[in-house]
């Protein structure tokens, strides 16, 4: 039994180093034991880590915030895109942070670990993600340098990615997925992103905020064609990214409550009068963009923490993977490894 902090640290690989940030290296084998060392160091934490934040293209650290500690465990899918630091407020609330394609940005769209990065949020007890991406804008209304909170996704990725914590596994199971993002969660983050925005203090007249919108996520790494911008359009897509998926279909597995703030860099490839989309037109805006989104982090962190505190966001997201398991006999292996991501219904105690 661990009864001091000292003793959870050094269960957990945690070493202190400068700056009061703890660091973690976490190699433990058995998911079963990972979730009790979990349950048992959080139990003694005064305030939970609850929202995980993950930051896409521009967005690779909250360096507006204090870091406490750092952690980089190991899944049983391998380990995330990067460390995760844990930020605070001087309120004390706490958020993790994960930077989507690495803290350099070294990982293509395709090869983003999103498993590894939504277990290992999860296995750090949070329950609410909110997650950044750099979007194209398919729409005239929607310029470089708006926000969008997408409530919906055409998928246009072609496979190669995993997209399942059930792949792989001898379980079957088919998540809902008919609205992508929480809806409890996009109407609680709406009011507090438009407050956020207009209190920015580098613009007279803060940015344009979409209530709702299609996200499509395409393969990549290269941009459309201007037919498929097109086709997309035609389709009722109004923004275009390379990341939303699998991210929020796992979050959906995980039981975690997910949506995504988006922030346009460009107009994509649609339209006839102006060249096709760059890499160097998209960084004209990204670093404004990503700036001001540390900036509604910090602002809005505080007041959701509280929310999802009180429970009033997961109601969409907890339970609902309860009826959709379809196996219900399951190999040891695979019952431990799923055990990672949903306890509650594949820890040690449901099997017995």
């Amino acid at each position: 039994m661990f009864t001091t902090h000292r003793q959870i640290r050094t269960a957990l690989g945690v070493l202190r180093v400068q700056d009061n940030v703890w660091r973690a290296n976490l190699l433990i084998p058995s998911a079963d034991l990972f979730c009790t060392l979990h349950r048992r160091s959080y139990a003694m934490t005064s305030r939970k880590v609850l929202i995980g934040v993950i930051g896409g293209s521009g967005l690779y650290d909250l360096e507006n915030l204090t870091p406490t500690e750092v952690y980089n465990p190991e899944t049983p899918w391998g380990f995330p895109s990067s460390p995760i630091t844990v930020s605070q407020l001087p309120s004390g609330v706490r958020l993790a942070f994960l930077a989507r394609h690495g803290t350099g940005h070294s990982i293509l769209p395709s090869d983003v670990p999103a498993r590894a990065n939504i277990a290992a949020l999860k296995y750090l007890g949070v329950k609410v993600i909110v997650a950044f991406s750099a979007v194209g804008s398919l729409r005239e209304q929607i310029h470089p340098g708006d926000f969008i909170v997408p409530d919906q996704i055409i998928d246009r990725t072609k496979g190669i990615r995993p997209a399942s914590f059930f792949q792989g596994t001898s379980v079957v199971a088919h998540a809902m997925f008919g609205d992508p993002f929480d809806s409890q969660l996009i109407k609680t983050l709406i009011p507090m992103i438009q407050k956020a925005l207009a209190s920015l203090p580098d613009t007279t007249t803060p940015p344009n905020l979409h209530t709702s919108g299609t996200v499509v996520c395409m393969e990549g790494p290269q941009f459309s064609t201007r037919a498929e911008s097109n086709m997309y359009r035609a389709w009722g897509g109004d923004i275009i990214n390379m990341s939303v998926l699998p991210e929020a279909k796992l979050a959906r597995e995980a039981e975690l409550s997910y949506a995504l703030i988006a922030t346009a860099t460009d107009y994509d490839a649609w339209r006839v009068s102006e060249e096709p989309v760059t890499v160097a037109e998209v960084y004209k805006t990204l670093s404004n963009n990503a700036d001001r989104s540390r900036k509604i982090t910090a602002t809005i962190l505080e007041e959701l923490h509280e929310i999802v505190e009180r429970g009033e966001v997961l109601t969409s997201a907890e339970g609902g993977m309860q009826y959709s398991l379809v196996t219900r006999n399951w190999p040891e292996g695979d019952r431990e490894k799923l055990a990672f991501v949903l306890p509650k219904y594949f820890g040690k105690e449901q099997a017995n």
